[in-house]
């Protein structure tokens, strides 16, 4: 096989330092068709952040021909039919987010900019774009197999709630008619799948491989399982129909998570069965490296006219590590890269830093120095026996495990090797860190105030009422404010004045205009003025997302009471930013219904005054100010501020 790696000596704003992107690009690297062709919904960007980009140059690094079509004209097969037909298999993903999520605010409104395309533009990919993409494969190039992946398609690998169409929906294998579905971050299965269908195996002989899942005809017999254990789920038509059903399953589901003792699962979709197997392996820290330090431009593809925000936004950052064993139950992170952490070796992460730093147009500036948790870098269970049998799905809640390794040690010597770093002035610390394992532990937290943070922690509490902070499977209200006193004590200790962003969720499951009244009084106190406010959107497949279509906790099969109507989502973000002015009127309905007219009028202890600020006496709010960043508590909040 022919070594398909590009020359990492090519100016990185040349064409031929990117994977080919054109049937020119194929033609001058003297190709006459790829092995691979990715067709993805967003941008390319060739930076590591970025799906298409790693797997890609995972497969290039091991002599595959790989092309990407990126952002193509759905409309036609013709930006498709461009290109040869591909010698092993298409791929194809909407991107790096569930595109619902990416097109439409929790109010199902249209996001007016689209992260992941030049400029922010909207309208370059469809909703749902993986049955599209999937449907233009089969059109333009017959006989070649179409393997789909990514964040959208992991996420429905099963029958799921669509909150968008509010109602649920089969596994995307259905819609999509894929060969195949990788799901999780895809580098081991991509490459087997490239292997195998390299050396001349047929596509149903993959069906046996980890992190796949596949569609089995109504005339096919199930495959013999190696670990002799298949877990049935409810099928799709009764899941769609029963409640209690759709819960069970995401039990199942969810329990089936962990590589080491995870069984099949097959659910019926009328007279077809779904089967997905165990999950991959997690990747050892030697495969970690190499996927981060190939030969990546780390810049847009130069056919953008613009850069896309989020690569804006990730340009100067280093990940450390992939994978969260928080269980959040409103977080898909667990779901699709796993809860068992891998990390990077620290001579790998520092390469990377040192790169940067030489970097032409580097200002001198790591923009983050993370993962979906900082502090989690190198974290793992002590006991590799009892890991292999565990079936938890959080290692933190409802308390953390003793077996768990919460050493900071790995993490802090990282931090000052990499700000060491000729070139490099300072390192931030941008990703979420958790709270409950920093707080604990004061060497990190001085380090971290001291040199990490720019002025303002962003921090992810969510909630203050200890009920819904459970069904989160998030610590309790004390945990943040054990956490904040600390790191005030740090922040003094460095001579320096800083601040927490606190971050709060509206309209999770579980929590009602009573405890956002509770959540309200507590940012009252302490001065806090949330500017930027997440309204749960329920992402396909999560925990929370059954308790919001289902009122049922699946864990315990207990009722939850949800806010679905949009008017009861609207009070919850009001009072969550109930000193907007523009959410005067919704604030005061709710107070008075819930017989709290205590918390109006003008004493120091209200959230709103008994007169309508000028201009809202008529006017209803409509869900609070939208500017960025948080207003700084002011200095007459001294005592109350945490």
């Amino acid at each position: 096989m022919i070594r398909a790696q590009s020359d990492p000596r090519q100016p990185s704003g040349s064409r031929a330092a990117f994977l080919a992107t054109t049937p020119e690009d194929v033609a001058a690297r003297g190709w006459d068709r790829v092995d691979v062709l990715f067709v993805t919904g967003d941008a390319y960007v060739d930076h590591p952040s970025f799906a298409m980009a790693i797997l890609g140059r995972w497969l290039e690094e091991h002599g595959f021909r790989v092309a990407i079509l990126s952002q193509p004209d759905w409309r036609s097969a013709d930006a498709w039919r461009a290109f040869a037909p591909p010698r092993l298999f298409c791929a194809v993903s909407a991107g790096n987010m569930d595109s619902m999520i990416n097109h439409y605010t929790a109010n199902k409104k249209r996001r007016n900019a689209d992260a992941y395309s030049p400029g922010g533009r909207i309208g370059l990919r469809p909703d749902r774009p993986t049955p599209v993409y999937a449907q233009r494969c089969r059109e333009a190039f017959k006989g070649v197999p179409v393997v789909s992946g990514g964040v959208e398609a992991s996420l429905r690998r099963i029958a799921h709630y669509d909150y968008w169409s509010d109602r649920v929906q089969p596994s995307s294998l259905v819609t999509s008619k894929a060969d195949l579905l990788g799901y999780g971050m895809g580098e081991s299965t991509i490459l087997e799948i490239a292997r195998r269908l390299e050396r001349g195996e047929g596509v149903a002989s993959l069906r046996t491989l980890p992190g796949v899942a596949y569609l089995l005809g109504r005339n096919e017999e199930l495959p013999e399982d190696s670990t002799g254990e298949t877990i049935d789920l409810p099928s799709y038509e009764v899941v769609r129909e029963d409640h209690r059903a759709f819960a069970e399953m995401t039990r199942r589901l969810h329990h089936e998570t962990n590589p080491r003792n995870a069984r099949r699962l097959v659910q019926p979709h009328g007279d077809r069965l779904v089967v997905i197997n165990p999950p991959c392996l997690s990747l050892d820290e030697q495969t970690m490296d190499r996927l981060h330090e190939l030969p990546y431009t780390r810049r847009p593809h130069p056919d953008a006219d613009e850069p896309p925000p989020a690569w804006e936004t990730i340009r100067d950052s280093v990940q450390i590590m992939r994978g969260c064993f928080g269980g959040c139950t409103f977080c898909s992170i667990t779901m699709h890269q796993g809860r068992e952490i891998q990390s990077r070796s620290p001579d790998s992460i520092l390469r990377e830093v040192e790169g940067l730093a030489k970097a032409p147009g580097f200002k001198g500036q790591i923009s983050d120095l993370g993962g979906p948790t900082a502090n989690m870098y190198r974290m793992r269970c002590t006991r590799p026996e009892v890991e292999a049998v565990c079936r938890r799905l959080s290692c933190i809640h409802p308390k953390i495990c003793k077996l768990l390794d919460t050493d900071h040690a790995p993490t802090l010597d990282l931090m000052r090797r990499a700000r060491a770093v000729e070139g490099v002035k300072r390192v931030h610390i941008a990703s979420g860190i958790r709270m409950d394992l920093a707080a604990d532990e004061p060497e990190y937290l001085d380090e971290l105030a001291a040199h990490h943070v720019g002025g303002h922690l962003k921090v992810a509490p969510e909630h203050v009422s200890d009920r819904v902070l459970d069904l989160m499977k998030k610590p309790g209200r004390g945990s943040f404010e054990t956490f904040a006193e600390r790191f005030e004590a740090a922040s003094r200790r460095a001579g320096k004045e800083q601040y927490l962003v606190p971050y709060f969720i509206a309209s999770h499951p579980g929590s009602s205009a009573e405890d956002m009244i509770e959540l309200a009084i507590f940012l009252k106190e302490r001065g806090y003025r949330p500017r930027q406010v997440q309204d749960f959107i329920p992402a396909p497949m999560d925990i929370a997302t059954c308790m919001y279509w289902t009122g049922i906790d699946p864990m315990t099969m207990k009722p939850v009471e949800t806010a679905r109507r949009l008017q009861d989502r609207n009070v919850q973000r009001a009072l969550l930013q109930f000193f907007a002015p523009e959410n005067w009127k919704i604030v005061r309905e709710a107070l008075l219904r819930a017989g709290r007219e205590d918390l109006i009028g003008d004493g120091p202890e209200c959230l709103i005054s008994a007169r309508p600020p000028r201009g809202q006496t008529q006017k209803a709010g409509r869900g609070g100010a939208r500017g960025g960043g948080y207003r700084r508590p002011s200095r007459d909040r001294g005592k109350g501020r945490p």
